[in-house]
């Protein structure tokens, strides 16, 4: 704070003024509004389309560890999957490329069935490390799928080019795939083969958009307004500076401010 200029302070205070003021009214109960992502629509019915086959379905939390806040939102969105398949007593597996990842995921899903009152099913699920490289743990994923008759697939979290590889054994296999990542350029191939695609800002959503917590609900919608104030201050500075040129409205008031 003591290099920033007093355009930043404002900015600062601004945004944390929308952040608290639409947390303070979802906690209110003040219905927040959250456009439907499909995507995220869509795990419901890739879960029951296991139930009805009576196969399991795997999660992949992406290539990185926990530290990154992808993976977080995909460990957020696990738990929803999670949650979902324990109503249904549908089997889950989970591999992942990070040794790490395994006794954090199979922690969520133990607390999970333990909580709503599933907890033999944790016995027919598997948390699998398959390898350090990613390549390999793309195909080390593919067998999984094939050789369990996988009936869904949800890959979320960071992807490099092996996402390619992922999708296209689960396409093969005729499971019904969702993919969400914040790496737009996986994103192009996650389209070109998976049902749904959850795109960027959308993943860092979703734990919000799934779980409605009031808390989470809110701080989403008041990051929104900060964006929206951020794209009008950027079109009113290009239109000022193109219409007006380097002495525009805008710069005179700017210079009148630092006096």
């Amino acid at each position: 704070m003591d290099t920033a200029s007093w355009q930043e302070i404002v900015l600062l205070f601004l945004f944390a003024g929308f952040l608290l003021w639409k947390i303070a009214q979802a906690r209110a109960g003040k219905e927040i509004y959250i456009r439907k992502i499909p995507g995220l629509q869509a795990i419901d019915e890739a879960i029951g389309r296991a139930a009805e086959m009576g196969t399991p379905i795997l999660f992949q939390p992406g290539i990185e560890s926990f530290k990154e806040i992808q993976t977080l939102a995909a460990l957020g969105i696990l738990q929803y999957v999670a949650k979902q398949a324990a109503r249904l007593d549908v089997p889950i597996y989970v591999t992942t490329p990070q040794p790490v990842m395994v006794p954090t995921c199979e922690n969520i899903l133990k607390t999970v069935f333990d909580t709503e009152g599933k907890p033999d099913l944790i016995n027919s699920c598997s948390v699998r490390f398959v390898s350090p490289a990613n390549d390999l743990a793309a195909l080390g994923t593919v067998a999984v799928i094939r050789d369990n008759k996988i009936a869904s697939v949800f890959y979320f979290g960071n992807y490099d080019y092996t996402s390619l590889l992922y999708t296209e054994g689960g396409l093969m296999a005729g499971a019904m795939q969702i993919a969400g990542t914040a790496d737009y350029y996986q994103i192009p191939f996650f389209i070109a083969s998976c049902d749904y695609v959850v795109m960027v800002d959308e993943l860092f959503a979703s734990s919000a958009y799934l779980s409605r917590d009031p808390t989470m609900l809110g701080g989403v919608v008041g990051q929104d307004y900060g964006k929206l104030v951020l794209v009008i201050l950027l079109f009113a500075g290009v239109l000022a500076v193109t219409v007006f040129g380097l002495h525009n409205p805008l710069d005179l008031v700017e210079r009148v401010l630092r006096f």
